[in-house]
């Protein structure tokens, strides 16, 4: 049982989430300048965007529930100095060979801290408000990535050294963090089993997969559409505007994260079909706004298109990782986890790496359409196979909507969850589930 009172190590634990995925985000608005320095090719940025990404994955496949068995403190002050080195060896980095690397072990640095961070939150978690480490969980990602970018964008704008800079302030922040994190007490007993818990293990449970396979597509989507604007948003918006501001490329990355932060918040009181379906219908919208901006040359609409692309990642991520979850039983909620992680960060990954490659052959103007065109396909297998869902399931059915706190309500609905990039499987195994105590007198009310 964690300590009572311990409001500082949340706080910590929180803004390790938040600092972890804005150094993900740090290098998008620096991406035009490798470019222009290094001279890399658009296929080159795609591919130093996915071995973050695919790092990532494997870091959380195999380190998920290793502070269980280690404890939160040593994997997080492990993780947050691997991370330091990773910040030092970007900030020193001269080609893209060292910048790939570096990348990786940012990724698997990454995996492990927000694992870790994300439990010990659900450790801190009071009894009298249980959905604050979900809530923390799902919003610290979104708002992490958005302040990652505004604080590159500012520096590379008005500090010397734009790829130095952010990463060496970032490099101190992850070693205060990790001095703290050595400071405060231990929230979980750890046990046995550590290099047990290191074999990955991915599988569906059965009441979840009618769930994954109605909404599939539509993660494969919005995760495939915010891999196209953190990789090759800046050149699009070159693209759109050659003569725009630098810093118009970071932003509007900066208006997708932190437009998904918002949506997170604002839809997590829908039911989760609802939510999913409402976010896939704005994939569409979204990008036909995009493509017309380049069309017609209008910085506008780009910034509106990436707008309404936040609005339809935050929606489908956090509801349709609600419904997936929604019946799955303790036992298989963590490989469940596993299988919905790996289909979100390869669908992140690869398809940018193509888009680069079309990118390399063809034109970004080419690549942008082909690109389009397959992100609005599958939002529409979606919004097909979701619509169907809705006519045959019962509102009930449909799944559980967020109550206060994410307590059951008198009318029998409940909060289970949301997630994001930076999410993690154990964090989320306990956040969906809660104490069988407390189900149970939730169960009791209602």
């Amino acid at each position: 049982m964690p300590p009572t009172g311990k409001r500082p190590p949340f706080a910590l634990n929180a803004s390790v989430l938040i600092a972890l995925l804005a150094a993900s985000s740090a290098p998008t608005p620096l991406y035009p300048v490798y470019q222009d320095r290094w001279g890399l090719s658009a296929l080159s940025v795609t591919v130093v965007f996915s071995a973050y990404a695919l790092a990532l994955l494997a870091a959380l496949l195999t380190t998920g529930a290793l502070s269980d068995h280690l404890g939160r403190r040593p994997v997080l002050v492990g993780s947050l100095l691997l991370e330091a080195a990773a910040m030092a060896a970007l900030a020193s980095a001269d080609g893209a060979d060292i910048l790939i690397a570096a990348r990786v072990l940012q990724g698997l640095a990454t995996g492990a801290a927000t694992s870790a961070a994300g439990a010990a939150l659900v450790d801190l978690d009071r009894p009298g408000r249980p959905g604050r480490s979900a809530l923390t969980n799902s919003i610290a990602p979104a708002a992490g990535m958005a302040a990652g970018v505004l604080a590159a964008t500012l520096l590379i704008r008005y500090a010397p050294g734009p790829t130095v800079t952010v990463y060496l302030v970032l490099a101190l922040v992850f070693l205060l963090q990790a001095a703290g994190i050595a400071l405060s007490p231990e929230t979980t007993r750890p046990h046995a089993g550590a290099w047990r818990s290191l074999r990955p293990r991915v599988a569906v449970s059965p009441p979840a997969r009618r769930a994954f396979l109605i909404s599939g597509a539509g993660v494969v989507a919005v995760w495939a559409l915010g891999g196209f604007y953190s990789s090759l948003g800046p050149a699009f918006v070159r693209l759109v505007a050659p003569g725009a501001p630098q810093a118009a490329g970071g932003m509007v990355f900066f208006t997708l994260s932190l437009s998904a932060a918002v949506t997170v918040w604002t839809t997590r009181v829908l039911r989760p079909l609802t939510a999913t379906l409402l976010g896939c219908a704005a994939v569409p919208a979204a990008v036909a706004l995009s493509l017309a901006g380049m069309h017609l040359v209008s910085l506008p609409a780009v910034f509106a298109a990436a707008l309404l692309a936040g609005v339809a990642f935050g929606a489908v991520a956090q509801g349709s990782m609600r419904m997936v979850l929604a019946r799955v039983p303790q036992s298989d909620r963590s490989t469940t986890l596993a299988a919905y992680y790996v289909l979100s960060y390869v669908a992140m990954s690869l398809p940018a790496v193509g888009a680069g490659v079309l990118t390399q052959s063809y034109g970004l103007r080419t690549a942008a359409h082909l690109y389009a065109a397959l992100v609005a396909l599958l939002a529409t297998a979606a919004l097909l196979a979701l619509a169907l869902a809705l006519t045959r399931t019962p509102a009930a059915a449909a799944g559980p909507a967020a109550g206060s706190g994410g307590r059951r309500v008198r009318s029998g609905r409940a909060v289970v969850g949301t997630a994001r990039c930076g999410d993690t499987l154990e964090s989320w195994h306990r956040a969906m589930n809660g104490s069988r105590a407390t189900r149970e007198r939730a169960r009791a009310r209602a």
